[in-house]
This record gives C-alpha cells, structure tokens and sequence, in this order.
C-alpha cells in the first residue's frame, strides 16, 4: 500500500475536489508524484543520466516534463515510426531517440535515410547482420546525395543469466549477441558499411529491473529471487564490461545504455555504463509496487463511474478491463486503488462493460460516484485514453489536460 502524506482518504478527496466537473470514465496523471517519482528516480541512479523510455509515458507533452527536470537526457523509443514523430514531427520532443527494438519497417526506414535531421537524432536496435542488411537496402534504394549522414546503429546484447547453459535461461528472449567475441563482431560488420554508424550498446537487465524482488506473500520465493537477482547483476556487470572494453576496441561509443526502473540503483554504478533508461517508475503502475530498494507513488490512475448498486457490499462501475501484457494471470488486471478496501468479484473480474467492485467500502458509493484504479503496467494505460487530465495533489489543483499519442492519432504498435 502506499500513502500519500495527507493520507489514502484525503488524496481520494483532492481528486474528486480538482476533477468533480469532469465525467468518467478519463484518465488522470498526479504530477507532484509524477515529479516525485522522476527525482527518486535520479537519486537511485548515481549521477547516471536517464534516457526515458517512451513506451512507459506515451505523451509528449509529459515526456518533455520529465526531460526539462534534471537527470534526464533523451528518449528510448519503442518503434521506429514513433521515433520519427518524437524526433522530426510537427512539434519535435528530442534530437537524441534510441529506437529499443529491432524495426523490419521499409517504409519508416525509407522515411529515415532520406531526412538528414532524422539520420542524425535516431539510433537504430541491431543485433544481427540481418538487421543490417535492411538498414543497407534502404540507404541503398533511397539514393542519397553526397554529404548525407550516415544510419546511427546501437548494439542490442543479451542480459539474461545463464548458470547452466542456454536451457537454464533467466530473463528474456532478446539479442543473440552474448559474448564479447560475438559484440566485436557485430561491431566490425558495422564498421565495415559506410553509410553506418556504430553509436552505442543496450544492455537491458529485464530480469532484474522488471520483476520486483518483494513478491507480497511469498517470502521464501522471495529470498530466492533475490539471490537469482544478485548473481545475475555480478555476472552482467562483468560481462558488460568485457564487451565494452571489446566493442571499444574496435569502434568509439557515444553512449552504452543499461538498467530500468528496478535496477537503476546498481546498473547506474557500473563504470562501463554511460546512461539508463527508466520510464515506469514515473507513473509507477502496481506491477511496480514490490520491490524493496524504493517506493514510488501511485501517479497514473484512471477513475470510473458507479453506475449499479446490486446489492450490499457491491457497487458495480463502468468499464475497466483493461488488462496488461505478458503472461495471463491476475496481476495484469487493474488494482482498485481508492476507495481503499475494494476487491473484484472471481466470477466477473474486471469487465469491458462493467466492473463488479466487493467489499464494505462499496456500502459507501452510490450510484454517480467514482472508483479510482491503477492499471497494472505504465504507458499501456494511454491507449485506452485520449486525454490525460493533470492533477497536483500538493496544491490541489486541476492543471489542466494533455493528449496522449492517441489522443493525437498514433498509435504505433
């Protein structure tokens, strides 16, 4: 549970006060524990800068908050087509947007390599001669004059832990680039095609700054991950220096990018690492509530009406299911956040029309009121809204509504 300093209920009365003229269901973005959240972050970072990953915020008009604070430098995007629109659209948010994941897009490579501006403020994820092969072909059918940037590309590496071997793997399915020898390699056949640029390396220990190392109720699973967690990071360190110290043998490095909400604290005192990349601890969505080396406060939540009072102890909102990615189990579900004391029914969970919401706190609802809810992971909230409306909980004052890449028309995945 996390409690604001004026406490759960007084929180729950400064945002029906701030928003009683707005109709829900809308979405809502608390930007004291917004600016909370961003400068925990940095703290736990060492003096590291943060890159912030867009995927976690999915508005420009709150990316550009967090890059204006102190600590953050640049975007890691989640497509290439909305790496463009960050970088060169109508309203540009940063000239420095690493793209996170390998694109096949021909059309947005096209579009890339034949924008000078945007040549030189997007990197591109590679982690296979492959990828190169299509970066290349691009270049090549856009025929481009002389003096025309060349395609920055940043070096995807595989984090996970591997005691045993491949089959014993922890942490995801990424990059097939692992060993120092493997990196080096890569490194060449960039070096090797002119109209490429090797500008970085990513390193992203999902398996570490993902999964929180508190897991409520299971405290023996979480001794063991956390010890899982520990060797994991000593052996990463390690190896992340190693194919640093190779790749830097072959080519210069403009950055080497590590870490995520959950392990900024030790990634960020890695010598080898230059910068981190954070984005859900800023809204800090539940999936985040479990971790022992920080706590963040709830700031993105989305509030929904009472329409039904079925009975005692029930009070039914509209909407709601909006569940997360990943694998199928209750905690991708949205988190009834206020009133406190709410829980869904097993047999309805929470629905795409209505919401069964149980407990003695329904008893207080009535029909026109609000439930707030946090949803389960960060930016995924955004594409069920159009709009965010801002709050800050400090002054108790409405600030406002920004649009969220939906609200402006894209939706790039």
């Amino acid at each position: 549970m996390f409690w604001h300093s004026q406490g759960m209920t007084s929180l729950s009365e400064t945002y029906e006060a701030a928003t009683r003229e707005l109709d829900a269901p809308f979405a809502m973005v608390d930007l004291a524990a917004l600016r909370a959240n961003a400068t925990a972050l940095t703290r736990r970072a060492h003096g590291t800068p943060i890159r912030v990953a867009s995927k976690s915020v999915r508005s420009r008009a709150l990316l550009r908050t967090v890059l204006a604070m102190p600590g953050y430098a640049g975007v890691m995007a989640f497509t290439l087509p909305e790496a463009l629109w960050l970088a060169t659209g109508d309203d540009p948010v940063s000239d420095d947007v690493l793209v996170a994941y390998p694109t096949v897009d021909r059309g947005a490579l096209a579009r890339l390599v034949r924008d000078p501006a945007a040549a030189r403020a997007v990197t591109l994820m590679v982690d296979d001669t492959a990828h190169l092969d299509l970066i290349s072909a691009a270049v090549a059918d856009a025929s481009r004059g002389p003096g025309a940037p060349p395609v920055r590309v940043c070096l995807d590496i595989d984090t996970s832990w591997q005691p045993l071997g491949p089959r014993a793997r922890v942490g995801a399915h990424r990059s097939p680039v692992r060993t120092p020898a493997q990196a080096a390699a890569l490194a060449r056949a960039v070096l090797a095609r002119p109209e490429l640029l090797l500008d970085g390396i990513m390193a992203y220990e999902a398996q570490i700054a993902g999964v929180g190392d508190d897991p409520p109720g299971r405290p023996l699973y979480g001794r063991l991950l956390r010890a899982v967690q520990r060797r994991s990071a000593l052996e990463l360190a390690r190896r992340r220096a190693a194919i640093v110290r190779a790749v830097r043998a072959v080519a210069d490095l403009r950055f080497v990018n590590g870490g995520g909400t959950g392990s900024l604290h030790t990634t960020g005192r890695e010598r080898a690492v230059t910068e981190l990349a954070a984005g859900s601890g800023l809204y800090q969505p539940h999936l985040f509530d479990h971790y022992r080396s920080f706590r963040g406060r709830p700031a993105a939540l989305f509030a929904l009406p009472v329409v039904r009072r079925p009975g005692p102890g029930v009070a039914t909102a509209l909407g709601g299911g909006y569940p997360a990615s990943g694998p199928l189990d209750a905690h991708r579900a949205p988190l009834p956040h206020l009133p406190a004391g709410l829980t869904y029914s097993p047999t309805e969970g929470a629905g795409e029309v209505q919401t069964p919401l149980l407990g003695a706190a329904a008893d207080g609802l009535a029909v026109g009121d609000r439930v707030w809810m946090r949803h389960a992971k960060a930016g995924e909230l955004c594409e069920r809204f159009d709009t965010l409306h801002l709050v800050d909980s400090d002054t108790g004052a409405y600030e406002g509504a920004v649009p969220t890449y939906r609200g402006e028309g894209r939706t790039f995945l």
